[in-house]
């Protein structure tokens, strides 16, 4: 029998300028490929002195264990996002332990908008916008959309993109729980 894999499901984030940035996720963790466990998970938060918003997608006990690694990174660089970013990704690489963890997350802070990935990567994306997890090619497609071609929010794009993701991933839910800086 194999290994029961929990979802944690799908993350937006936009920046609109340094003034206007938010990340949002939706609620649901899906159990295997036919169980909702939970409805109204939190998988975004802010942290450094609420100077740094930050979100997973995957298994939450990894993304747990990933974001508070992440946070002590932040203090050992005094809040430099991109130094903390690279230090988590090269322990993440190395640890035996951690090696195995299944997680993706988005970070963000005024100056920078980062995706840390298991395999040790960290990636600024082109846009000022990103999304991950399983709905997170929905959500990406929409926010993409709302962002070139209209006037919307971070937030609003945040929760939009989500709404149109839910509407089309089963891993994905009207849940939405968002952070601004």
């Amino acid at each position: 029998m194999g290994e029961i894999k929990f979802h944690a499901t799908t993350i937006v984030a936009v920046r609109r300028g340094p003034d206007d940035i938010c990340i949002g996720g939706d609620g649901q963790v899906t159990m295997g490929e036919t169980t909702i466990m939970k409805h109204g998970a939190k998988k975004v938060r802010k942290i450094y002195k609420n100077t740094v918003v930050s979100g997973f997608a995957g298994s939450v006990a990894d993304a747990f264990s990933l974001t508070e690694k992440f946070e002590s990174k932040l203090e050992e660089h005094s809040g430099n996002l991109k130094r903390a970013a690279v230090a988590l990704a090269q322990l993440w690489r190395s640890d035996k332990a951690m090696r195995n963890l299944e997680a993706l997350m988005i970070v963000a802070d005024k100056e920078s908008l980062l995706v840390i990935s298991g395999n040790g990567e960290v990636i600024e994306p082109d846009e000022d916008f990103v999304a991950i997890g399983s709905g997170g090619n929905y959500a990406y497609a929409a926010a993409n959309a709302l962002f070139n071609h209209t006037d919307m929010s971070a937030e609003e794009i945040v929760r939009e993109s989500l709404r149109i993701a839910s509407g089309i991933c089963v891993y994905t839910n009207e849940n939405i729980s968002v952070e601004k800086l």
